[in-house]
């Protein structure tokens, strides 16, 4: 096999091919961003899932409507267990944290 890239009209592999691809701090950027992401789409999710609104689901949970706004946005931040915790519990769910290995395998650091 050659080690040039094949011809693409894709606009998303140019932009990977130019922007990201081989750029270690883009990606892991991108892995973080992605990640925050997940998180606030979890939460809408679960609160569509019970039909609750954002003020019905701040009300469970003592807080105002638009710290669930801002929870369940893409720019947040500021996601803490603590929180997650207690919507879980406002909707009789348990949180789950799973430690998935970089590159499919543990690696011993020391």
């Amino acid at each position: 096999m050659s080690n040039e890239q094949k011809p693409t009209s894709s606009a998303a592999e140019i932009m990977h091919r130019r922007y990201i691809k081989g750029k270690k701090k883009r990606l892991k950027y991108i892995e973080q961003e992605r990640k925050r992401v997940e998180i606030a789409q979890k939460i809408y999710e679960l609160r569509a899932q019970v039909n609750l609104t954002q003020q019905e689901l701040a009300e469970r949970i003592g807080t105002r409507q638009s710290v669930i706004s801002r929870l369940e946005s893409a720019d947040y931040y500021g996601h803490t267990l603590k929180m997650l915790n207690k919507i879980a519990s406002a909707v009789h769910c348990d949180v789950k944290v799973e430690f998935i290995p970089q590159n499919g395998r543990l690696a011993y650091v020391g």
